[in-house]
């Protein structure tokens, strides 16, 4: 990459000072007006969540704070051990600790919320797997050892605090750890009777003609879980592995989990209590759930409603809660929203739709598509703006893997330019933008979950470290957290646009270019009350393209653009109800009427 083209990369989202003077002398509408960012970003506790810039994270591969703790418990065998930084699938040491001493990074990158992996005690080791992540839970009133203790997370949440920075916990109620087997297809120990190396799902019809498993506990794990009450087969559904398909997709064992029967009161109420007196100990901003679409609907219309009005009345009035329900249609997720009382959940259907006007070179008419559905998510307590948006995870893999999986030939250049298009897409859309960790550094990895999981710190997997990051030279065997590199930069200016002007957090969606066969759109965030908008015109394509937009005002001026090589002029007359656009390849312009 030459120096002029690298330049050119790292001025992302210039905005001068004499620019925005000029726009909020001359805009005098409420939404158009800058926030008083010292009043809102401080006050954690009172901001809207539309207001906030999420970071998800795994601790275990952000920072290793404390290595002392890297093997977890030394009372608990259960959740000991694991150590293996060669392995993909190892805990490789990162921790609370560790997030905490990265709070500066966070903070200059504009990260207003922080969402962690489950940070509660786990089976340490399971036949298909090792709990770096955090899923596999046995204890749900203590930190696990390798990631700290009760008093490291409420120090980290109190910094976090102090810097107006919110701290979401990620949450389980389907499953907990594998620790149930079944005589048929278990062994004593708990180990598979040979051939098997899962137990096959028995439907209610089978289970009512008498082909039903027999649980049991082994006795060295028969109370290893807390509360007690989640030691007891008959809260569970014991029908064998899921398929995730049908109804195992509700009653199955989640990859082995032991699967809660979730239509159960009491396992209602018994969860409801457990994530009740996480909240009155430490206090959270609020709940990502986790594999919603895997527990009965009836427990979210009573467990949403009961967790927000708890932590309402601990003083914590703005507590947020979205779950993560793997679907890429809105009909399907929006149930969720509206008859399952969730007030928000990941919106699947964006990334899609993202990835592939930006990363397959798909028609941006699915952006119309996507956005024109966002009725669907409308009731009394949720709406479209509260939709976490996302463009990778820990699950499906990152956006530089995507870009990789569909355009492996591409140009770095060209590969560094559709991650930071895609993510100026997800902060000047709405919904709540979610940062990946790591994807602000360039990493790609090989795909989902234990590919997509690198290490910020220096990291020993030689699957990782063999991985070509987009827009720096680094890779995965060193620390990668540079504040210059050019993604970085992109995402801290995009949350400093997004924090100052609060039409891009409020303003209604509206349409005003989409056409078949062209890669330029365009869409605008309204102030419904006053009129006052910003338009977004966005170029997907490989050549610099014009488009005339639908107009909204008389003149419309050019706020800023990226690359900063913009080819329209800063102010546009639109007397025809139109103006003309044009923009380079894969760029895109903010224009305010």
């Amino acid at each position: 990459m030459n120096k002029t083209t690298w330049a050119l990369l790292s001025a992302v989202l210039v905005l001068s000072g004499c620019q925005q003077k000029e726009v909020a002398a001359t805009v005098v509408q409420p939404l158009l007006q800058p926030t008083d960012r010292a009043d809102i970003y401080q006050d954690y506790l009172h901001r809207d969540i539309r207001d906030d810039i999420f970071y998800f994270v795994l601790p275990d591969r952000f920072y290793n704070g404390y290595s002392r703790n890297d093997n977890g418990s030394t009372s608990e065998s259960i959740s000991q051990g694991g150590v293996d930084l060669t392995s993909p699938r190892g805990f490789h040491g990162g921790d609370i600790n560790g997030i905490e001493q990265k709070l500066d990074y966070l903070q200059n990158l504009g990260i207003t919320a922080i969402w962690m992996t489950p940070l509660l005690r786990n089976k340490a080791i399971q036949s298909d797997g090792i709990a770096h992540h955090g899923y596999w839970i046995v204890d749900f009133t203590e930190i696990d050892p390798h990631f700290g203790s009760n008093a490291d997370l409420k120090q980290l949440i109190k910094a976090a605090h102090q810097r107006g920075i919110k701290v979401f916990f990620d949450i389980i109620t389907n499953h907990t750890a594998d620790v149930i087997k079944y005589q048929e297809c278990h062994q004593a120990s708990g180990e598979f009777i040979e051939p098997n190396t899962q137990c096959e799902f028995k439907s209610l019809a089978q289970v009512a003609n008498g082909d039903s498993y027999t649980p049991f506990v082994p006795q060295e794990q028969a109370n290893v879980k807390v509360p007690e009450w989640l030691n007891d087969p008959r809260f569970y559904h014991n029908q064998g592995d899921s398929t995730f398909k049908g109804e195992s997709s509700l009653k199955g064992d989640f990859n082995g989990l032991d699967d809660l029967n979730t239509a159960d009161p009491e396992v209602v109420s018994g969860m409801v209590e457990i994530y009740q007196n996480l909240i009155k100990e430490f206090k959270p901003d609020g709940f990502r759930i986790d594999t919603v679409k895997h527990v009965d609907l009836s427990f979210w219309q009573t467990f949403s409603p009961e967790i927000v009005k708890f932590a309402k009345a601990q003083g914590i009035p703005q507590f947020h809660v979205f779950g993560e329900v793997y679907d890429t249609d809105p009909k399907n997720l929006s149930i969720y929203t509206t008859e399952g009382n969730l007030p928000s959940v990941l919106d699947f259907a964006f990334q899609q739709t993202a990835a592939d006007i930006f990363y397959r070179k798909k028609s941006p008419l699915l952006a119309q598509q996507l956005f024109a559905q966002d009725t669907l998510y409308q009731d009394s307590d949720s709406q479209a703006d509260l939709l976490m948006t996302f463009l990778g995870n820990h699950d499906m893999g990152r956006t530089g893997y995507f870009i990789n999986q569909a355009q492996a030939n591409m140009p770095a250049e060209d590969k560094l330019q559709r991650s930071i298009l895609s993510h100026a897409f997800m902060f000047l859309s709405r919904g709540i933008p979610v940062v990946y960790y790591g994807d602000e550094q360039g990493f790609t990895g090989d795909g989902k979950d234990i590919d997509a999981r690198e290490d910020m710190f220096a990291s020993k997997v030689a699957s990782y470290n063999d991985n070509v990051l987009l827009g720096s030279n680094a890779t995965t065997a060193v620390d990668n957290f540079d504040e210059k590199h050019p993604l970085y930069q992109a995402i801290a200016q995009l949350s400093a646009l997004r924090k100052q002007y609060p039409i891009l957090r409020r303003g209604q969606y509206q349409d005003r270019f989409y056409q078949a066969d062209n890669d330029m759109f365009a869409f605008a965030r309204v102030d419904p009350q006053t009129g006052a908008e910003l338009l977004m015109v966005f170029n997907s394509g490989e050549q610099a393209q014009t488009i005339n937009v639908i107009a909204q005002g008389n003149t419309y001026r050019l706020m800023t653009s990226w690359p900063v090589a913009i080819v329209s002029s800063d102010d546009v007359s639109a007397p025809a109800a139109a103006l003309s656009v044009t923009l380079p390849r894969l760029s895109y312009a903010i224009y305010t009427n």
